[in-house]
């Protein structure tokens, strides 16, 4: 059949409550422009994240129920640590409570001033943690990934001939890591080739720097991989997956992605010195190592997932509902990165509203704008999130200025959809009328989660 229906029937729903448009006005000037600040209730469509807002399945419901809560040595841990070994093949697996949790403990032992950690793209938290230690991240996108509107089909792998200039510039002794994200999330959700991980890799071979793979969206970008790079359509996800690891030194995850869960995540490696300075330190700010700041059921719910995630129906079925949403915008003409990414539909704000200058935040605006006109919930990815200023105060931005709309796994139907597409379109047929922002509190870092702003 053509039509991909959902894997999975519906045994629970939740209530949207709906807000009128002169609502949606005051709801967003209260939250100083911020849908960070706004609050849930509040949002019709929330696709702000897709970190810890998927629908998880009975089977891990189940989990829930069977998890072990002892404080050390919990059967739990056991299930966790043998479910994310056997696709990683990593033999230390520490669990911390999410993502950033993992990258605070690998950067604060490998970071520190003069350290440099090089990605195809890190987003906003690994880079943060990465400057909060002292170093310095950056990026080395490939060069296609650059380019919005163009087609190609691994848009967020990582410049290698960049890459190897850029250690003889600065020095192996420098460089503790490199990092690659799969799916490239700041890069619009794009896949990563097995092909440029093992570029990559041969590289931090020859000047011996260590390679980890931030893995929060892996299970998707093995599907790209199956998909659309020769040799691998009749491997098994799980195949694939066990293959991309292995080149790899080390991982950090945030479970809140493709495991389903609502929190966890969890550091993995093969080196033994570096993995008992990780729990050492685990163990003043997260916890005792066989649970690191989860719950047991936690880690039941994370062992499950990683099991669902490796479904190809499920992959299927998650993919193309992020491709349907694309051909309803590329019918309307509407600038998105294109080919549609794994988790994520990214508005080119810039493109979107060419009116409006990077210094008056395009992709802030486009956000107010989407909830303004349907109560859909985004979050720029531009110069709010990554941009810096120079030593004048003038603002350095972003590489992009996009939005991204990101779709939480399992809770959307068609119907929502079809919903979301059609406010973009509103939106897009209103473009000329909408106006930029200007920051009027930030922070140092992260400073997109709680800024505020005005409207120009």
């Amino acid at each position: 059949m053509k039509t991909i229906i959902e894997p999975f029937r519906i045994k629970s729903v939740e209530p949207i409550y709906f807000t009128t448009r002169e609502e949606r006005i005051r709801i967003l000037k209260e939250a100083h422009y911020n849908p960070f600040l706004i609050h849930a209730r509040d949002v019709i469509i929330d696709l702000l994240t897709d970190s810890g807002t998927s629908a998880m399945s009975s089977e891990q419901w189940a989990g829930i129920m069977r998890g072990d809560e002892s404080y050390a040595g919990s059967e739990s841990f056991f299930r966790f640590e043998s479910s994310v070994h056997n696709i990683t093949g990593m033999p230390y697996i520490i669990p911390t409570h999410q993502g950033r949790a993992a990258e605070k403990i690998l950067f604060s032992i490998t970071g520190g001033k003069g350290k440099y950690f090089v990605s195809n793209t890190l987003f906003d938290t690994t880079r943060a943690n990465i400057e909060f230690s002292g170093a310095t991240g950056v990026d080395l996108l490939c060069d296609e990934g650059k380019q919005p509107a163009l087609v190609a089909p691994f848009k967020g792998n990582m410049n290698v001939a960049a890459l190897e200039q850029f250690i003889q510039e600065k020095g192996a002794e420098n460089i503790p890591l490199v990092i690659i994200t799969v799916t490239n999330n700041s890069g619009g959700g794009q896949p990563v080739s097995m092909e440029n991980v093992k570029a990559v890799k041969a590289v931090c071979k020859k000047y011996g720097i260590r390679l980890f793979i931030d893995a929060c969206r892996f299970a998707e970008n093995c599907y790209f991989i199956k998909k659309r790079e020769p040799g691998y359509a009749d491997q098994s996800i799980l195949a694939i997956a066990q293959e991309l690891f292995s080149y790899a030194d080390g991982c950090t995850m945030s479970a809140k992605k493709d495991a389903f869960a609502n929190i966890g995540g969890f550091l993995a490696m093969h080196d033994e010195q570096l993995a008992m300075e990780c729990r050492n330190l685990l163990i003043i700010t997260e916890g005792f190592p066989t649970y690191g700041g989860l719950a047991g059921r936690d880690l039941e719910a994370i062992a499950i997932g990683l099991e669902e995630v490796l479904k190809e129906d499920y992959l299927q079925y998650r993919i193309r509902s992020i491709e349907y949403i694309g051909e309803k915008l590329d019918a309307a003409g509407v600038p998105y990165i294109k080919p549609t990414g794994g988790h994520a539909v990214y508005l080119d704000a810039k493109a979107f509203l060419p009116h409006i200058p990077v210094h008056e935040y395009p992709g802030q605006a486009l956000c107010g704008a989407l909830y303004t006109e349907g109560g859909v919930r985004g979050v720029e990815i531009g110069s709010v999130m990554f941009g810096k200023y120079a030593e004048d105060g003038s603002l350095l931005p972003a590489a992009m200025e996009l939005v991204r709309l990101a779709i939480p796994r399992r809770v959307y139907t068609q119907s929502h959809i079809d919903y979301v597409a059609e406010v973009i379109l509103e939106v897009f047929k209103q473009r000329n009328s909408i106006k930029g922002y200007r920051i009027t509190y930030e922070t140092p870092l992260l400073r997109h989660f709680i800024a505020h702003f005005e409207q120009l």
